[in-house]
């Protein structure tokens, strides 16, 4: 490869910056994400499979961390059932050649199955996204409750 084809990638990532167009690895990373979500929310197992990376580290609020098998399985088959996930705000941002981070705020809306009480939870978030073999994969993700609006203690 030419040198100056290597940098093309590059050059062509910055000027969709300067000019405020999102870069096409952003663009899919997106769309990995909403489906990230969508089959979170459906508690569908095998698209759940299809956009987890093999390694997996998802570090839960409360401290709990799962691999992907296990987080898989808690979504299938756990106490709660997602109604919704809300981005307040969402950002990507480049790591490295296929690393994308994810950055930003959500609100969680649950059911708890033993009861029906409806949940909700105020999340921030760091997730990476990881390209592995053509295909954009949720790599890790980690997150932390914020207090609530009130201001009172949970």
């Amino acid at each position: 490869m030419r040198p100056s084809a290597r940098f093309l990638p590059v050059v062509l990532f910055l000027s969709a910056l300067l000019h405020g167009a999102e870069s096409p690895d952003f663009a899919a990373v997106r769309a990995a994400d909403d489906e990230r979500v969508a089959a979170t929310c459906a508690a569908d197992r095998a698209r759940l499979l299809a956009v987890y990376s093999d390694a997996l580290h998802y570090a839960h609020s409360n401290g709990r961390i799962d691999t992907k098998a296990s987080q898989i399985e808690g979504i299938v088959n756990g106490p709660n059932t997602c109604l919704s996930i809300d981005y307040r705000e969402r950002t990507f941002l480049p790591a490295g050649p296929g690393v994308v981070l994810m950055k930003g705020r959500m609100l969680m809306h649950l059911r708890a199955k033993a009861t029906g009480a409806k949940l909700v939870n105020d999340l921030n978030f760091l997730a990476v996204w990881r390209e592995e073999n053509g295909r954009w994969r949720f790599l890790a993700w980690q997150s932390c409750k914020n207090p609530p609006a009130d201001g009172a203690a949970k």
